[in-house]
């Protein structure tokens, strides 16, 4: 008999900082999509995010507790409409 989880999961509560705009720090992601040196596009609980700038690489990502590190110079963040992805990161490089 397979076992089965009938306990919503908590909605992940969604939290920004910015530090001199070199260190971000964001809680509440559900997902990375992709991600460069210029943007990384990401899933958080309060809908698709995308961060820009320059030298950005991820330090930190723990998507069991939503948190993601990000250092480099951040220009922007932006807030959008649900995109059309291919997958997940993880996803993709697994050929799903």
């Amino acid at each position: 008999m397979a076992f089965v989880d009938d306990r919503a999961r908590p909605e992940l509560s969604h939290h920004i900082i910015l530090e001199e705009r070199e260190q971000l720090v964001i809680s509440g992601v559900e997902e990375v999509e992709s991600f460069d040196e210029s943007a990384i596009y990401l899933t958080t609980a309060q809908g698709p995010l995308e961060i820009q700038g320059e030298g950005l690489h991820i330090e930190k990502l723990s998507l069991d507790g939503g948190d993601l590190k990000v250092e480099g110079r951040v220009n922007a963040l932006l807030y959008g409409e649900e995109r059309h992805s291919r997958g997940g990161l993880f996803a993709r490089l697994l050929g799903g």
